[in-house]
């Protein structure tokens, strides 16, 4: 009897484990429903790039539709899990919820910022962690810069040029630098603004940057953003950004026309919200071979999963891509041999260290022991997560980016009226225009 196979989240893990069963499961042997807020996937240590416009947006996603050809992609939220009657609640993007059966399912819904109750974030701040915040934030960056040369108010100005990030992990680091990549470089089409004239803040509540790499390349890293200029604040929190003033635990007081939020993720509140068994952290309890503990016919894997770290006794695998994709793989492979009988094989990647870009053709990378820094760890950089990148098509199209941001300047145009694109068509409609004789 054909099993479906329900995979909720169409991320790193979910859509890497429905192409290994698309290309594992025999005909007839199961189905893959897979379901996804957006539809596509987003190959999140480019978003960075893609606010600097060293890439293209659309080639840091990829169709869910397009690559999972023979799986079922519904675009749409699961909203409710009831596993005792193997059935989710599914709202899709347009039209009324209806219920999904299925035989197995899969926990594959990620994690979501991490937010803390700072007056005025929700307000003054841009999240980073959807292209289409990427978007915004690259559209936003050039908006302030035009803003700045167009103004004779002394404090505008100020304001405008002032750029806070909060959040020394990877996602802070490489989104401040790309931006400040960007910004030196289209300075040169504003009269009036040089480099110098921009302020660069980032702040970070711990004692380093970087946590995941080793302390050497965390404080070369802090040293080379302060020589670019960049103001690190560690052991420092955002108390406050109410009307758009970052206030700092350590008193200080910035004027910041943008205000980044990076200081990490939580795990999508589905999990807790599933009736399956979550850790102190809202994670879902999974065993070493990506099961959910004591539940049969569910699995789970991701940032969103507690997955035994069986290389370090006693912890659980870090949130990260690296190992979201092997668990994938190796999920896909575990759902087989579950769905005809076979045993199933544990989880056990040792970590193999991590690459940052700084933008400006510098980058740490840890490989095993190996650590490189400047042009060196920007290579690594680039081709470490040019080899993750789904399919070939869109290795191909990001090459293409880089081969021409190397030969030509980057973009100054700012598109930030097509985020509310309908703004002036609307405003034409209810303007109050003489009638004609």
């Amino acid at each position: 009897m054909s099993k479906h196979i329900l995979i909720v989240g169409g991320g790193y893990v979910g859509m890497y484990t429905a192409m290994g069963l698309r290309k594992l499961i025999r005909s007839g042997e199961a189905t893959v429903t897979v379901v996804d807020p957006r539809g596509y996937m987003t190959y999140q240590p480019f978003l960075a790039e893609a606010v600097g416009g060293t890439v293209e947006p659309r080639h840091v996603v990829a169709s869910l539709s397009r690559v999972l050809k023979g799986v079922r992609v519904l675009t749409g939220r699961v909203t409710r899990v009831d596993h005792a009657a193997r059935s989710a609640e599914f709202q899709p993007v347009q039209g009324p919820a209806r219920t999904i059966g299925y035989d197995i399912l899969v926990m594959a819904a990620g994690s979501i910022t991490r937010t803390l109750p700072i007056p005025g974030l929700a307000e003054h701040a841009a999240g980073f962690k959807t292209v289409g915040e990427a978007v915004h934030l690259r559209n936003h960056v050039l908006a302030q810069l035009a803003a700045a040369a167009s103004t004779d108010d002394e404090r505008t100005r100020r304001r405008a040029l002032a750029f806070v990030v909060v959040g020394g992990g990877f996602s802070g680091v490489e989104a401040l630098a790309e931006m400040q990549g960007l910004a030196d470089e289209v300075t040169r089409y504003y009269d009036g603004i040089e480099p110098a004239d921009l302020s660069w803040t980032l702040v970070e509540a711990t004692g380093r940057i970087l946590p995941e790499l080793h302390e050497d390349l965390g404080r070369w890293t802090a040293d080379a953003l302060r020589k670019r200029g960049v103001d690190v604040r560690l052991g420092t929190r955002l108390e406050s950004a109410a009307g758009g003033v970052a206030v700092l635990s350590d008193g200080a007081s910035l004027d910041a026309g943008t205000l980044v939020w990076a200081a990490g993720g939580r795990p999508n509140p589905l999990a807790a919200a599933s009736g399956l068994p979550v850790d102190r952290l809202g994670r879902i309890a999974a065993t070493e071979y990506l099961t959910v503990a004591g539940i049969e016919d569910a699995f789970a894997a991701g940032d969103g999963a507690a997955v035994p770290d069986l290389t370090r006794p006693g912890e659980f695998t870090a949130p990260n891509a690296q190992h979201a994709v092997r668990q994938a793989k190796l999920l896909g492979r575990n759902l087989v041999a579950y769905v005809r009988g076979r045993r199933l094989k544990a989880y056990r990647h040792a970590y193999l260290g991590s690459v940052a870009g700084l933008g400006h053709h510098q980058g740490v990378a840890q490989v095993y022991r190996l650590r490189l820094t400047g042009f060196l760890g920007w290579l690594a950089h680039r081709a470490y997560h040019l080899a993750w990148v789904p399919t070939f098509h869109h290795k191909a199209r990001v090459l293409t980016d880089w081969g021409l941001s190397m030969i030509f300047r980057r973009e100054a145009v700012q598109l930030q009226a097509i985020e509310h694109a309908d703004e002036e068509f609307r405003a034409a409609l209810t303007a109050d225009l003489p009638r004609a004789a």
